[in-house]
């Protein structure tokens, strides 16, 4: 039988591992991620990476100095699946719908020039 004390110290413990369950995934995207100023070099990835359940949409929005090969990806098994592709683009915007629950990655891509990337991803309400 758990004292008192004991009760509490378990129950302090349980919450503590909870809360730091939640904390500890980076993917979680509960607001919008930005960045601006992003160094990168020639032939050089940049990747952000959200988790996603099916229906789950965002909003993307980026700018570069240098054109870039962007896609939006996520891996099933050993395949990649790219939803989104552009070459060569300096700028790109729109909205994405997950049909499944999975880890999506945006990743640009530096050509031969190195190039400076300015980016939003953000969260929108299911409908």
């Amino acid at each position: 039988m758990i004292g008192p004390h004991g009760a509490l110290s378990l129950a302090l413990a349980l919450a503590a591992v909870a809360a730091a369950g939640c904390a500890a995934d980076p993917y979680r995207l509960d607001a919008t991620r930005s960045a601006a100023g992003v160094d990168i070099a020639p032939y050089a990835i940049h990747e952000e990476c959200v988790s996603l359940e099916a229906g789950d949409r965002i909003d993307y929005y980026f700018t570069s100095v240098a054109p870039v090969a962007f896609n939006l990806h996520y891996h099933d098994a050993n395949a990649v699946i790219l939803p989104i592709v552009r070459e060569r683009v300096t700028q790109d915007s729109g909205f994405f719908a997950a049909d499944r629950k999975q880890i999506y990655c945006l990743m640009w891509q530096a050509g031969a020039e190195p190039t400076l990337l300015d980016y939003r991803i953000r969260p929108l309400p299911p409908r």
